[in-house]
């Protein structure tokens, strides 16, 4: 070979060396480029569900280096729980967290998480969160009925309570109320028992309809009845703890499918500091609102007969459960189980 081919040989491969080292910082670039997902809740800033939002985010960012970031859409910015559903199942929104009652619209048998009295304080509830065997079962449970989009983590905002004009303090005191509850069979047949009349509506026209007498009595977490200002037109706060208001937080099948497995196992390490870290906090929120409340002046019924709802309700759950299915029987016995 001819000197002057030599050197041109050497030219070709010491510039094919550098194509080759732009075109893999400019790989790696892109796939150090920031990503931001859109994850959405129907509660404001500054409640459980934002909580929930704020660990997500802090962890994921910390494990991908800041390359995945949450927008968070909160207060029904998108859209109330059941729109979505549709839209996460769809594609069109990356990350969300719905309750377990309305989530029984796609899946009926996640009604089983608002059988009344099922989580009998708020140490059972915690505990109950933390096992292993119930996040397993709720996920088998969603994934045999949901497509499109699966359950990472469960949560919580405590348990729920009635507000109204007037005091709630055993369940006489139910008679003839129409009540505002969740689109669940759970609840449309609890509450009738109690004697009362269930209304289904948004979670956005509760105010409206508490305020001209659509219904006499809403019912919902502490810190939902705080943020929301519910107490401006139901003064009166009953501690009935009656359900759990337990929540789930999802991911898009189109989202996850997206990720390379590395990015797939953030996403799962985030969702479960959610898990571990969210149920405290959010019940620290309803420690602080109850207190927040009564300096309002807000009413709060404490010493309601839960025991008069019970001897009513606790007949029922089993048969619930079994009208709802077999998934649903073996969560209720698993929540049932812990001690």
């Amino acid at each position: 070979m001819s000197k002057t081919s030599l050197q041109s040989t050497r030219r070709v491969i010491v510039l094919g060396a550098a194509a080759a080292l732009v075109a893999g910082m400019s790989i790696s670039g892109a796939e150090a480029q920031e990503r931001r997902f859109r994850f959405a809740y129907d509660q404001p800033l500054k409640s459980g569900y934002n909580v929930s939002g704020d660990i997500f985010n802090a962890k994921l960012g910390e494990l991908s280096k800041k390359t995945m970031v949450i927008d968070q859409f909160p207060g029904g910015q998108l859209g109330q729980e059941p729109q979505l559903l549709q839209m996460v199942k769809n594609g069109d929104i990356d990350f969300i967290i719905t309750s377990s009652a309305n989530t029984a619209t796609v899946s009926p048998q996640a009604g089983v998480m608002s059988l009344h009295f099922l989580f009998r304080n708020e140490a059972h509830l915690v505990k109950a969160l933390a096992s292993p065997e119930l996040s397993a079962a709720v996920r088998d449970m969603l994934s045999e009925t949901v497509q499109g989009a699966k359950v990472i983590a469960l949560q919580t905002l405590g348990l729920r309570n009635m507000y109204s004009k007037k005091e709630i303090k055993s369940v006489d005191d139910m008679k003839g109320l129409k009540v505002r509850v969740q689109a669940t069979a759970t609840e449309d047949a609890t509450f009738p028992v109690y004697g009362s009349q269930t209304v289904h509506m948004p979670f956005g026209s509760v105010y409206t309809s508490l305020q001209t007498g659509v219904v006499d009595v809403a019912e919902n977490g502490v810190n939902v009845y705080l943020l929301n200002k519910h107490y401006e037109v139901a003064p009166v706060l009953s501690m009935t703890n009656h359900e759990a208001n337990n929540s789930l937080l999802w991911v898009s099948d189109k989202t996850w499918n997206s990720l390379n497995a590395e990015q797939q196992g953030w996403v799962m390490a985030a969702a479960g500091e959610v898990a571990r870290n969210q149920p405290g906090k959010a019940l620290e929120l309803e420690h602080q609102s109850v207190a927040k409340l009564k300096s309002l002046g807000v009413k709060v019924v404490e010493d309601v007969n839960t025991d008069s709802f019970m001897k009513l309700s606790a007949p029922m759950n089993a048969k619930l459960a079994a009208e709802l299915g077999p998934h649903a029987v073996k969560v209720a016995k698993i929540i049932g189980d812990i001690k």
